[in-house]
């Protein structure tokens, strides 16, 4: 089992600038989305896995288990090509969905190979692939692992009931950040980031598929099934606070230079990241508000016409494997898929490993779990009148 690497990871929750993926996506909308959509009968490729034993597979940066003497070299990856002798072609050109939501989806839209076998994007952004048609539901019957191990909270987002067409790489939690020293008190409610003696130390998350969930539950919106009127009520609130100067400004996530600074008291955030930075300042908490909190994931998609599905299958049901659920989780710190890898962490010989499976930010304890939700998708037809409005209150 490896000890915690020390490089943080990046946050892998990119950004809507100015009208982003959803401005493309509003252009295939505008275009006619029946012409940019392939029916389920035109998605398979021939499977080339039984005698062509590779796959090429897009990832973000930093988010697979290095080694600490050899960052060049991956330990869970290479073990997967041992055991199969499946070779993997493992790229990061990910660094964010709208943009990679670009570069891929010409050849999507015009049912042609993508040159990739999986890919790894935000669940919002999953949520626009299956719409149009443009990944395929996957073989259960060589998942396994992925059947008996995928965490029930995110077993069926509304987007892909029951995750036919996506499995989650990586989870995590937006939620709050701030310095309880400095702060003085806990925080515990998402209405207690407009307190008086907060003003203009606290941002909000720039992005509006990142920041609208949390704040909707802060208002005791049900977020599975939340309403046109629940996202208005919160652009209301919002631009009262702009205009107060309650909001020192919204964030991509530079947010955690201004919390470790000490430029901002309290903050939207990611729970990978504040595992990082309590790693250097234990003041800095993360708080799931009682109002409950957005669970949502990065997940692994097969796109049309891959050459080697059956080969994709077999690598993603290999990371569902406990023990290497447990590694992968052990090196990026997010929260785990796999909560039963849980109990291979704790059993660690090595002692800041073992407390890893410790952590409710990497395995959410119970009563966390009763607060956690994964948000419905904003539609195509809500997305561009969304954005426009959200953009111009956070002056993207």
């Amino acid at each position: 089992m490896p000890v915690n690497r020390k490089t943080p990871p990046p946050s892998r929750r990119s950004l809507l600038r100015a009208l982003g993926g959803g401005a493309a996506f509003g252009a295939l909308a505008g275009c006619g989305v029946p012409a940019a959509y392939v029916g389920p009968g035109d998605r398979a490729g021939a499977d080339l896995s039984a005698t062509d034993k590779r796959l090429t597979w897009a990832n973000w940066p930093l988010y697979i288990d290095t080694d600490d003497k050899d960052t060049t070299r991956r330990p869970t990856l290479e073990a997967f090509q041992k055991r199969t002798g499946i070779s993997v072609d493992y790229i990061e050109e990910i660094n964010d969905n709208d943009e990679f939501f670009g570069k891929i989806s010409p050849s999507l839209m015009n049912h042609q190979r993508t040159g990739r076998d999986l890919i790894v994007i935000s669940d919002w952004m999953c949520a626009r692939f299956v719409r149009l048609g443009w990944v395929q539901e996957m073989d259960r019957s060589r998942q396994p692992n992925v059947a008996r191990y995928l965490d029930p909270l995110l077993s069926s987002p509304a987007f892909d009931p029951g995750r036919k067409a996506s499995v989650p790489w990586q989870s995590g939690i937006t939620g709050i950040a701030y310095n309880r020293r400095k702060v003085g008190r806990e925080i515990r409610h998402v209405s207690d980031l407009w307190a008086d003696d907060l003003k203009g130390r606290v941002t909000l998350l720039s992005g509006l598929d990142e920041a609208f969930a949390l704040l909707m539950q802060g208002n005791g919106v049900d977020i599975t099934k939340w309403r046109p009127d629940d996202f208005h009520q919160v652009c209301d609130q919002v631009e009262k606070q702009v205009r107060r100067g309650q909001i020192r400004r919204f964030t991509g996530n530079d947010y955690i230079k201004d919390l470790a600074g000490g430029d901002v008291l309290a903050c939207q955030a990611y729970s990978g990241d504040v595992i990082q930075l309590q790693a250097d300042d234990p003041d800095i908490r993360f708080v799931v508000p009682e109002e409950g909190a957005e669970l949502w994931a990065e997940s692994l998609m097969i796109p049309n016409l891959a050459r080697h599905k059956a080969n994709a299958e077999k690598l993603i049901d290999f990371y569902y494997q406990p023990e290497v659920a447990a590694e992968l989780a052990a090196w990026v710190n997010y929260v785990c898929p796999v909560p039963a890898a849980q109990d291979v962490l704790a059993s660690s010989k090595d002692k800041d490993t073992a407390a890893l499976a410790e952590d409710p930010l990497i395995f959410p304890d119970a009563t966390m779990r009763e607060r956690l939700a994964i948000a419905r998708d904003i539609t195509s037809t809500e997305r561009t009148e969304f954005a426009k409005r959200w953009n111009a209150i956070a002056g993207l």
